[in-house]
């Protein structure tokens, strides 16, 4: 029994321990109507469980030239989406017998949940197949090596049975049975596909379990907007045949999904568009070519203009009812209210314009610390969306939509070196990055912004935790800022001898987010929210990612408020 438990002891490090106490306390708190889902998700957890281990003990996947001083991340990444998706549908389940909440919004995000666990399951079985069929694995492998590999398909072989003995009791025919078991396959393979892309196309940016967090992400987010399109263009009612994605979307989220569906298949187009430019010009006019730069801007923007401008609002509008272009809505619903509105406009680019300035100046004549300089646009997310979370949520809303498309255009123009700006961007970019940004991938800011927007995205609809929409801005604004901050300044114990971690640094952050916590509840709760939080669960959610933020290598931008907002749900 000593043997086992120094064995255990052994494979146990702090990340993984911190994940099964999220998976643990996610699981305590399932009714039994998803008795069901919460085994998937178990049997999900201790595949990708087994496999991180493998994948540490393993060098076949350094193959897939992952981020530089981060583990393989195999649990973390794959477990979080599946872990949120459960933690709304135990918030939804809380409503639905009060008649809060129809059957068809329950029903829409359970298929989510069981596409979300597709695709994550789909990484892992390739995962494991490329660990089976690397080189080194000719040989005989060891003892353990086996076990573990044997084990995780075991669970994955379960989890697949545990979903057909679901889909069976709760579909009609056989025939709907085996269109949503298509519908998750389909899932799967454009996850698995995806994930290999995005290694290959950009090596040394992610780690595996970062990819897996994207990949699965992307796969669900378009998933479900092109369900809601085939049914608007067909007549097809995905609602009673396949999937239950039948709820009414809003146009601001309709918006939002356009946008980024927009550019981020625009490099596709652009390099197809480059490619018949080129095989046109090169012979036949060789004195254009000595501009090529000039016309590959021109048709850069030309290109990203038709798409924005006419290709992605006849989308918008094929699906949504907007009796108007999407742009003139977009400014109606601004200058609904112009005082408010514009207001902020005004005050949130006054406080970028002074924050970049100075601190662009900082960076690049003085000695601090880049992860401590950079804590301080984590500070400026606080003062920026705190205040329109609370009297302008809908402005927010879209609000981080537009941010983040310009923040995707411009990454494509500095990555494609776009002139006039390509050169500029890169330089000016650099000045922020850290060690786990690239030069060909920066992806600090985009973590940093969805960190803080997913929470608040995904609390649209019903919500009886007011905090959960904050998750992101307490977790990334104020705990992060206060734990680097302080463990650098202050921090003498380490969590682990290899660490930079301290146990004062993340003391003083989830002290510093329960603080802000008591103060923002009686904020709140003069604003008409109703509260509904229990002390002893916010203490818990505070610390599991407080000690996630401590243990964990992956990108805790993306990973904690995710985290944290699925803790808060429940």
């Amino acid at each position: 029994m000593a043997a086992m438990a120094m064995a255990m002891a052994g494979l146990m490090n702090g990340e993984r321990a911190v994940v099964l106490l999220f998976i643990g306390r996610v699981l305590f708190s399932l009714p039994l109507s998803l008795l069901f889902h919460g085994v998937a998700l178990s049997l999900l957890a201790l595949s990708a469980f087994s496999l991180d281990i493998l994948a540490d003990s393993s060098t076949s996947l350094a193959q897939f030239n992952t981020r530089p001083g981060a583990s393989s991340g195999i649990l973390l990444g794959a477990v979080t989406l599946p872990a949120v998706v459960i933690s709304k549908m135990i918030q939804l389940s809380r409503a639905f017998p009060l008649d809060q909440v129809g059957i068809e919004e329950l029903e829409s995000l359970t298929l989510q949940y069981w596409a979300a666990s597709a695709s994550c399951l789909s990484v892992l079985i390739f995962l494991c197949i490329t660990l089976w069929r690397a080189p080194e694995n000719m040989l005989p492998p060891p003892a353990h090596n086996v076990w573990h590999a044997k084990f995780s398909l075991s669970c994955i072989i379960l989890h697949t049975a545990v979903s057909f003995v679901t889909f069976g009791t709760v579909s009609l025919t056989s025939f709907e049975t085996a269109l949503k078991l298509l519908w998750m396959l389909c899932h799967g393979l454009a996850a698995v596909k995806l994930i290999q892309h995005v290694i290959k196309t950009f090596p040394s940016c992610a780690s595996i379990g970062e990819s897996c967090l994207v990949t699965s992400g992307l796969v669900l987010y378009f998933g479900d907007m092109l369900a809601y399109t085939i049914e608007k263009v067909s007549g097809f009612t995905m609602k009673s045949e396949v999937v239950q994605y039948g709820s009414k979307r809003s146009e601001i989220s309709i918006i939002i999904q356009g946008l980024l569906l927009g550019l981020l298949l625009f490099p596709m187009v652009f390099k197809f568009v480059l490619r018949i430019w080129e095989s046109t010009f090169s012979t036949a006019r060789s004195e254009v070519r000595t501009n090529n730069e000039i016309w590959r801007s021109l048709i850069f923007f030309s290109a990203l203009g038709f798409i924005m401008i006419v290709i992605i609002p006849s989308w918008m509008q094929l699906v949504q009812d907007f009796h108007m272009h999407p742009l003139l809505w977009v400014l109606s619903f601004i200058f609904s209210e112009p005082l408010k509105r514009l207001s902020l406009c005004v005050y949130w680019m006054c406080v970028i314009y002074v924050s970049v300035l100075r601190f662009y100046n900082i960076s690049k004549n003085s000695k601090i610390e880049r992860i401590l300089l950079r804590k301080y646009y984590h500070l400026m997310a606080v003062s920026m969306f705190l205040p329109a979370l609370i009297f302008q949520r809908e402005f927010l809303d879209l609000s981080f939509g537009a941010a983040l498309a310009v923040f995707l255009a411009l990454e494509i123009i500095r990555v494609w070196r776009i002139w006039p700006l390509g050169q500029s961007i890169h330089k000016f970019m650099n000045a922020f990055t850290d060690h786990r940004d690239s030069d060909l991938l920066i992806v600090s800011h985009f973590s940093l912004l969805l960190g803080c927007a997913l929470p608040i995205w995904m609390s649209s609809g019903y919500n009886d935790r007011p905090l959960a929409p904050f998750s992101g801005i307490l977790s990334l604004g104020i705990g992060d800022t206060m734990a680097s901050v302080v463990g650098h300044k202050y921090g003498v114990l380490r969590w682990s001898k290899t660490g930079k971690k301290t146990i004062e640094g993340t003391a003083a952050g989830i002290t510093s987010v329960l603080a802000a916590c008591s103060v923002l509840l009686p904020l709140l709760a003069s604003t008409g929210y109703i509260l509904t939080e229990h002390w002893g669960s916010l203490l818990v959610a505070v610390t599991v990612s407080g000690l996630l933020e401590a243990y964990t290598a992956q990108l805790d931008n993306a990973f904690i408020p995710l985290i944290f907002y699925s803790l808060l749900c429940l």
